[in-house]
C-alpha cells in the first residue's frame, strides 16, 4: 500500500460494516451475488469468505470506494 491508497488504514471489517449499514444485506447480495450476503448473512461469515476469496474482496472494496466517492461528491 502507498500513501495514496484510499483503503490504507481501513479494515475489511470496517468496509463491510459501513456497506451493510448503508445498503443492507439484501442490496449487498444484489450488487455482489455471493452466498455469504444472500444466505443467512453475518459480518463474521462474510469476513471469513472475503478473506479467502480475493475476487469477492476486490468487488466489495470497489463497491466501498464508489460509495465513498459518491459521499464526497455530495
Amino acid at each position: 500500500m502507498t500513501a495514496s491508497d484510499p483503503l490504507q488504514g481501513v479494515t475489511l471489517k470496517m468496509i463491510l460494516t459501513e456497506l451493510v449499514d448503508e445498503y443492507g444485506w439484501e442490496q449487498m447480495g444484489k450488487a455482489i451475488d455471493i452466498r455469504c450476503f444472500t444466505n443467512d448473512p453475518s459480518i463474521a461469515s462474510s469476513l471469513k469468505f472475503l478473506r479467502r476469496t480475493p475476487w469477492a474482496r476486490d468487488r466489495v472494496e470497489e463497491m466501498y470506494l464508489r460509495w465513498k466517492n459518491q459521499q464526497e461528491a455530495q
